[in-house]
């Protein structure tokens, strides 16, 4: 397995050839004697399309690579990615990724991880964490970017509008980053138009099921809204469902705003039934195994990496929807 050793330690272990070493047959490390890098992933789960394409994405990335990946699923909840990581830490794994269920409480496992001299790179969500060493990195989106996207967007098309702008906010997961940011951004880009006004915003789990529950309650509450902005395509998705099966027609009665664009919501875009769809990619499983291998050669990387990404109205998410991956 490869770790980081002294000299000294390493001439001792090169001498104790029969003992506990780095690649040996005693079971420490990772158990590789064919010099793969082994990577821990714990993933936050399978609540929607896009964690999907993201699980894919880092499985394939992985086997492409060359990288041992052991992958775990922690279904949403904080306590199962702690647990993983701290079996990762067990099995003396070369790196850690994982991406946060929440931004709180992940010093002590993390600090547990640098203790070991485990890299951690932290993929898709970020930690409130404001000891930054404790990671070696973040790839992903900028969150606030992507709220003040759909912000922006809804400024530019209610121009025009005579009446007051209602909107329904189907947030990500509480404490989650990209629930926090894309609230935030949303909320500050909406500033520029007086008469648009969050009416009603509640926590969707980022799944379809609880989307089209939330909006349900949301819409029978707030009969006065006329749009909705979901902190990804899953809820928004679920929201269409809630207002067809309430005789509305998603994307003209109440216009649709989402993140992600994952070829569901693609599709529902270029139907007309979201309006607009701000990109948020899940392909970060090349980026990722990349950065594993620099970290693990003891390079210099940094702090914070951003994904390549863009928004689509309907006429683009026609042209784009053949080729998509996700």
């Amino acid at each position: 397995m490869i770790r980081r050793v002294s000299a000294a330690i390493a001439a001792g272990l090169l001498v104790a050839a029969g003992l506990a070493g780095c690649g040996g047959d005693s079971g420490s490390g990772s158990g590789n004697d064919d010099g793969k890098i082994t990577l821990g992933f714990a993933q936050v789960g399978a609540e929607s399309g896009w964690r999907t394409a993201n699980t894919k994405s880092i499985q394939e990335s992985a086997k492409t690579a060359g990288i041992d990946l052991k992958f775990s699923d922690a279904q949403q909840k904080q306590e199962n990615q702690i647990k993983a990581i701290r079996s990762y830490i067990a099995q003396k794994v070369d790196v850690i990724a994982f991406s946060p269920v929440v931004e709180d409480g992940w010093d002590q496992v993390l600090k547990e991880a640098k203790d070991a001299e485990i890299p951690v790179i932290l993929t898709d969500r970020a930690v409130s964490s404001k000891d930054t060493s404790l990671y070696e990195t973040f790839i992903g989106s900028d969150f606030v970017l992507e709220g003040k996207k759909a912000g922006e967007w809804l400024v530019e098309d209610s121009k025009a509008a005579k009446g007051p702008v209602n909107v329904i906010q189907l947030e990500g997961t509480t404490g989650a980053a990209p629930a926090n940011d894309r609230k935030s951004g949303f909320a500050d880009a909406i500033k520029a138009d007086p008469k648009i006004k969050v009416v009603a915003s509640q926590d969707g789990e980022f799944t379809r099921a609880k989307g089209k529950e939330v909006a349900e309650a949301l819409f029978k509450a707030h009969p006065e809204a006329n749009v909705l902005y979901a902190h990804n395509d899953d809820m928004g998705l679920g929201a269409i469902e809630a207002l067809e099966a309430a005789g509305k027609k998603p994307g003209v009665d109440v216009k649709i705003i989402t993140v992600d664009a994952v070829k569901d919501g693609m599709t529902a875009l270029s139907e007309g039934k979201i309006n607009f769809i701000v990109e948020c990619s899940p392909l970060l499983g090349p980026q990722l195994m990349d950065l594993v291998k620099q970290v693990v050669d003891g390079k210099k990387v940094e702090k914070r990496i951003l994904t390549e990404e863009t928004t689509f109205t309907q006429e683009q998410a026609k042209a784009a929807l053949p080729e998509r991956k996700y």
